[in-house]
């Protein structure tokens, strides 16, 4: 009876502490990358996701390739750590795989909000020359709605 309430309380602690533990600087970043990028509305919040995004790519990018070296490494001089060798090499090939593919995926969310800002600053392009293109032709200020059509008399 002892060891079973022993093992609940082992694997309730193990259970609390992981669920305590706190989340890396990459993945913190990602939370904070996803709420502004659920109220993105404007050519500003689009480029300043892409640039994030490219940021964090590049960071991404440069643990790629450090996780390359560590595996080469490790194939090449497996003598010197004996059983471990394998484990070391598996363990770098997943770390490589998985910041690869964090990185890819992030360059595509660039790509994607690059592309929304682009789309949303022509749009707003489009709209000032529309709105220009009224202006000049019914002689009325954008600020004086009043009817008055701008002029001194």
């Amino acid at each position: 009876m002892k060891t079973k309430i022993g093992k609940f309380a082992a694997a309730l602690v193990i259970g609390l502490l992981a669920s305590c533990a706190q989340m890396g600087p990459l993945e913190a970043q990602n939370v904070s990358i996803r709420k502004a990028a659920e109220n993105a509305t404007t050519y500003a919040d689009h480029n300043r996701l892409a640039k994030q995004y490219e940021n964090t790519a590049r960071e991404l990018l440069v643990k790629v390739e450090e996780q390359k070296k560590l595996l080469q490494h490790y194939e090449e001089k497996s003598y010197l750590y004996g059983r471990q060798a394998q484990d070391y090499q598996s363990h770098t090939s997943a770390l490589l795989n998985k910041y690869q593919q964090a990185a890819e995926e992030t360059i595509k969310q660039a790509a994607f909000h690059q592309r929304m800002a682009s789309e949303l600053l022509k749009d707003d392009h489009a709209a000032r020359l529309n709105n220009r293109d009224t202006k000049a032709r019914t002689g009325i200020d954008a600020e004086d709605w009043s009817g008055n059509s701008g002029k001194t008399l």
